[in-house]
C-alpha cells in the first residue's frame, strides 16, 4: 500500500463502517481525508484526524470513532499497525515496499504532470494548460505566481476547477522589483516558500551558489542526478529498475514514496509551500545518497550500482517535475 492509497483506504473504511451499522447512518463520509507524515516524536509513520471529521455528525466521541476505524483498518493489506492516540488521531505504520514499486509509482506520477506555464512576467493568468484558476488580483505578481502553482498542483489530482483563490499576501513594497534583483526563478521560489497568506521574505541567500541555500540545493540535486547518469554511461552501465540492497538509500526511498501524498496535501490545502518543503527534503536525501551510486576506484559496476542509479535518476526526475509545477526550470548543470 502506498501512502496515497492510505487516504482512499481510510475513506472506504468510514463508508463501510456506516453501511455495517458500526457508525450511525447520519455520520458524514468525507470525500477525501488528510493523511500526513507523522511529526518528529509522534507515533507511527502517518497520521490522520479523520475521526474528528466524522465524530461531529455521528454524535460520537472522536476516540470512539477512531477505535471503530482502527479495527477495520488494522485488517487491511499493506497496513502493518494502527494505533489511536490523543483524543482520536489514527496513526499508521505501513508494510515496507520495494524500492522498485516506489520508483515506478513516482515516475508514473511525474509522467502525468502538466507542463509549466510561462515565468512570472506580466501575463494576465496562470499560464496555458493550468485550468480556470481565479486569481486574487490579476495585476499582482505574487497572486499570479501562487495561482499558477496551485492550478498546476490541482491538475496532478485531476482537478480543473480551482474554486475560490487562496488569500495571497503581496510582495512587500520595501522589496521592490524582486525579479530584477534576484531573477525570476529565485523570486518565484521565495514567493512560494511560505503560505500564501504570509508575506514572502527575500534575501541575498537566494543568490548563494552553495549548499547553504535551499533553492540552490534543490536545483543542484537535480543536476547531480543528471551527472550521475551521464558519468555512469561513460563507465559502461546504465540504470536498471531492480531493488536496491536492503536499507540502502532508505531516506531517499521514503521521500520518493511520500511524493504523491505531498501533492495530494498541497492540492487539498492549496499550499504550494508544502511541495517546496518536500523538494528540499528529497534533494537533501539525494545529495547524501549520491556518493554511493557510482563505482569507486577499481570497483566494477554491479547490479547494486545499477539499482542505485535508477533510484537517483528517479529522484532527479521527480525534482524536475516538482520544480516545473512551481514554474521553475531544472538545469542539467550549475
Amino acid at each position: 500500500m502506498t501512502p496515497a492509497d492510505l487516504t482512499r483506504t481510510v475513506v472506504r473504511a468510514v463508508c463501510c463502517a456506516v453501511e455495517d451499522g458500526e457508525l450511525p447512518a447520519r455520520a458524514a463520509v468525507p470525500a477525501r481525508v488528510v493523511v500526513e507524515r507523522t511529526r518528529p516524536g509522534g507515533v507511527g509513520e502517518y497520521a490522520t484526524p479523520v475521526a474528528f471529521q466524522v465524530a461531529k455528525a455521528a454524535g460520537r466521541p472522536p476516540g470512539e470513532v477512531a477505535r471503530v476505524l482502527a479495527g477495520r483498518l488494522g485488517a487491511e493489506a499493506g497496513i502493518a499497525r494502527v494505533e489511536v492516540t490523543g483524543a482520536g488521531f489514527l496513526n499508521f505504520v505501513l508494510e515496507e515496499r520495494s524500492s522498485v514499486d516506489v520508483v515506478r509509482d513516482a515516475l508514473r506520477l511525474v509522467g502525468d504532470f502538466p507542463g509549466p506555464g510561462p515565468g512570472p512576467g506580466p501575463g494576465p493568468g496562470p499560464g496555458p494548460g493550468t485550468g480556470p484558476v481565479q486569481l486574487a488580483s490579476a495585476g499582482e505578481l505574487r497572486a499570479r505566481v501562487v495561482g499558477r502553482a496551485v492550478g498546476l498542483i490541482l491538475l496532478t489530482q485531476g482537478i480543473r476547477d480551482a474554486g475560490p483563490p487562496p488569500k495571497v499576501a503581496p510582495v512587500a513594497r520595501r522589496d521592490g522589483d524582486v525579479v530584477a534583483r534576484f531573477g525570476g526563478d529565485a523570486a518565484v521560489w521565495a514567493m512560494l516558500s511560505v503560505p500564501a497568506h504570509e508575506t514572502p521574505s527575500f534575501s541575498g541567500s537566494l543568490l548563494v551558489q552553495d549548499e547553504s541555500s535551499e533553492f540552490f540545493r534543490v536545483r543542484y540535486a537535480h543536476a547531480c542526478a543528471v551527472g550521475l547518469v551521464r558519468n555512469a554511461r561513460l563507465l559502461g552501465f546504465g540504470p536498471e529498475l531492480v531493488p536496491v540492497p536492503p536499507g540502502d538509500g532508505a531516506p531517499l526511498v521514503r521521500a520518493l514514496a511520500d511524493h504523491p501524498l505531498v501533492l495530494e496535501a498541497a492540492a487539498h490545502h492549496r499550499a504550494p509551500e508544502r511541495l517546496v518543503r518536500h523538494l528540499v527534503e528529497l534533494a537533501d536525501a539525494l545529495l547524501d545518497f549520491q556518493y554511493r551510486v557510482l563505482p569507486k576506484g577499481d570497483e566494477k559496476p554491479s547490479a547494486a550500482h545499477r539499482a542505485r542509479l535508477a533510484l537517483a535518476e528517479a529522484a532527479g526526475t521527480v525534482l524536475a517535475g516538482g520544480l516545473a509545477l512551481l514554474g521553475i526550470p531544472a538545469p542539467d548543470c550549475l
